[in-house]
């Protein structure tokens, strides 16, 4: 990422790799999911999970998040600034630290990252991510 991007593209991508990151956690829970209770046969059935099935719940806090984000690049009539970006980048810091202990999206967060190299990496990419929009 160029560091003298404007910060309507910086918030773009930074949407767009949490995102990223999103179907990356959804794809290992269900992973988790089916092997605990049977394949998911189909795409709405699927889709009914990730909304109500309390597996899924912890998740629903970073799709809130990014809700949040994409609202704020909706909104057309008021420019994004360099602050903007810094308080989006801040608060994703905050939100993606795992913990071991505790509950909620931190403490499931890290579990992900210990079973799923696929979860390694798409942490790896938004700390990367994130120091590159923080230097800019």
């Amino acid at each position: 990422m160029s560091n003298d991007s404007g910060p309507r593209e910086q918030l773009s991508q930074l949407s767009k790799a949490l995102l990223a990151l999103h179907k990356t956690l959804l794809d290992s829970e269900r992973v988790g999911y089916e092997a605990s209770f049977g394949k998911i046969e189909s795409p709405a059935t699927f889709f009914k999970l990730v909304m109500g099935d309390p597996w899924f719940a912890w998740l629903r806090v970073l799709s809130e998040f990014i809700v949040i984000l994409d609202e704020r690049l909706g909104q057309r009539n008021h420019p994004i600034t360099a602050e903007d970006v810094k308080d989006f980048v801040t608060r994703t810091r905050e939100l993606l630290t795992p913990y071991n202990d505790g509950l909620g999206f931190p403490q499931n967060y890290y579990n992900a990252i210990q079973r799923d190299p696929d979860v390694v990496l798409a942490h790896a990419g938004m700390v990367k991510l994130l120091n590159s929009l923080q230097e800019a």
